[in-house]
């Protein structure tokens, strides 16, 4: 594979590395629990960000229609420990399958962003589903820290 699209897949690695060590450290309660109004749970927070990374790769990157439902991302909850972390690595296999096929010279190529009909770069793309998913893994970082403040 290449060097710059191993590294992103290595990032993207170590976000949810640390993503499923937070989940494994909580009980079933935190997962749904919110810190207050309008503000995402555990479990929003990882089914938007897997969605948006499929969404982002997958749509965008490579064509392949994922039926992102992104509304309904906002309203998960029940789901378990064992769902969120499969979706996160299930995210990740695909991450992995997709970007192995692609080559540097592609993320100069434009792509017509779904949502909006908008031409974004490959590169716009994949750097943005990083980024997405830094802020909610910080995101994810104070819930869990807040769950953690609130149980004591």
């Amino acid at each position: 594979m290449i060097a710059f699209y191993a590294d992103l897949l290595d990032r993207f690695h170590e976000l949810h590395t640390d993503i499923e060590k937070i989940l494994e450290s909580l009980p079933p309660e935190a997962l749904d629990w919110s810190p207050g109004p309008e503000i995402n749970s555990l479990s929003v927070l990882i089914v938007h960000l897997t969605g948006a990374e499929r969404f982002l790769v997958g749509d965008i990157v490579m064509g392949e229609s994922s039926n992102r439902n992104r509304e309904a991302e906002f309203q998960a909850s029940g789901l378990g420990k064992e769902y969120l972390l499969k979706r996160l690595r299930d995210t990740e296999a695909y991450l992995n399958s997709a970007l192995e096929t692609l080559e540097l010279s592609d993320l100069e190529s434009m792509r017509v962003h779904p949502r909006h009909g908008r031409q974004v770069s490959v590169a716009f793309a994949l750097l943005h589903a990083l980024e997405h998913t830094g802020t909610h893994h910080g995101h994810i970082q104070l819930t869990a820290q807040l769950w953690q403040q609130h149980r004591t």
